[in-house]
């Protein structure tokens, strides 16, 4: 794929804020000229489709910073299945309207300009956060928008390329675990498909919450969810896993969504413990039916199973997505900075082979490690 690129235009922050140029940052950073980008290269979804729909353009309009907001310069985004499957229509009657879209959840980069209520980070600062899953202009481009509450300053031990594979996939185990089954120290957590980076990074975020960790996953990845504290992992291509798995358990995280990983996930939990599932319907039932009717269709099946499931077995039933929680990316950030924490890379590619990046995802599907874009410094 031959693209010509372009640097992308800027104009000085003087130009249309100050008289002299000059801001000083909000973490005492020297005061500096500082520069707003107003159109810069971004892939653009004009349409659904394959990894051919993707198109690398220049002078792609930036918009004005809101107050809460951060322009952070791209130094790599990593793919996630949700960029893949948006790609090929999951969403389409949230997104189609929106077209053309940009792709991308995860970045690590630097903090080119801020809006006038952030406090927290401050210009030339490294970076790494994650957009909601809604987000229409994604982190594929040299200068995304993040709210500051979407944000953290990078792990200094780590490179952008791996920090930027870590942010979406543990928000989301985040999410799971602490925010909706408040996992706590010497409790039992299941990991239904721990090898990929949602299942990895729960199995590191409820060790180091104290919590004794089994899992489910691919004989390939058997090592790495040993090394990444798991007490106990089953290959769910060799093994019965209602024979395999021993006990029962406070909460049940399933990455795989399937009604088989579903109705033993539930059997395998105590009375009071938490059932959370990735692949929750609201998406595919609005996709099929509109957002008019399937949005309250998927409301009502996940109330229908909670009532079910909270009379039949005791226990919370629970469709978990990725939301912003600076709480949450704070604790990831102190984990990975010691370590604790880890995502593998696989294979990186430039930002302008972004078709062939999509093509390497879809080829390997499940793939143990994540595949990131980087961006030209």
């Amino acid at each position: 794929m031959r693209l010509l690129l372009r640097k992308p235009e800027i104009t000085k922050v003087s130009d249309r804020i100050t008289g002299n140029g000059s801001l000083r940052s909000r973490q005492g950073f020297k005061t500096c000229n500082r520069s707003i980008v107003t159109s810069c290269r971004a892939v653009l979804l004009p349409r659904f489709g394959g990894p051919d729909v993707l198109q690398l353009r220049d002078n792609v309009n930036v918009p004005d910073l809101k107050p809460n907001e951060v322009l952070v310069r791209a130094r790599a985004v990593s793919i996630n299945p949700l960029d893949t499957r948006m790609r090929a229509g999951y969403g389409r009657s949230i997104f189609e309207p929106l077209m053309p879209l940009i792709l991308g959840r995860d970045i690590s980069g630097e903090v080119a300009a801020i809006g006038n209520s952030v406090r927290s980070l401050g210009i030339g600062q490294e970076v790494f956060g994650a957009l909601h899953p809604t987000a229409v202009r994604g982190t594929y481009t040299d200068y995304a928008i993040l709210a500051e509450d979407e944000l953290a300053p990078k792990p200094a031990p780590i490179s952008h390329v791996e920090a930027s594979a870590i942010p979406f996939a543990a928000l989301t185990a985040w999410r799971a675990l602490k925010s909706t089954a408040r996992i706590a120290q010497g409790q039992r957590v299941l990991v239904v498909g721990g090898g990929g980076a949602v299942g990895l990074s729960a199995i590191q975020l409820a060790v180091a919450a104290g919590c004794h960790v089994s899992t489910t996953c691919g004989g390939e990845s058997i090592d790495r969810v040993l090394a990444a504290g798991a007490e106990d992992a089953v290959d769910y291509n060799m093994e019965d896993l209602e024979v395999a798995i021993k006990g029962y358990f406070d909460a049940v995280l399933d990455t795989i969504g399937l009604p088989e990983t579903e109705r033993i996930g539930i059997n395998l939990l105590k009375r009071g413990g938490h059932y959370m599932t990735l692949q929750g319907e609201a998406a595919s039932l609005t996709d099929r039916y509109g957002l008019a009717i399937g949005l309250p269709l998927a409301t009502g099946i996940l109330l229908k199973k909670q009532i079910q499931y909270r009379y039949s077995h005791g226990i919370e039933y629970w469709w978990t997505y990725m939301r912003a929680d600076a709480e949450g990316l704070e604790e990831i950030r102190r984990l990975s900075e010691a370590g604790r924490l880890k995502i593998p890379v696989e294979k990186t590619f430039s930002i302008t082979q972004v078709r062939e990046a999509h093509q390497a995802k879809d080829r390997k599907g499940h793939v143990p490690g994540k595949i990131v874009l980087e961006l030209e410094k």
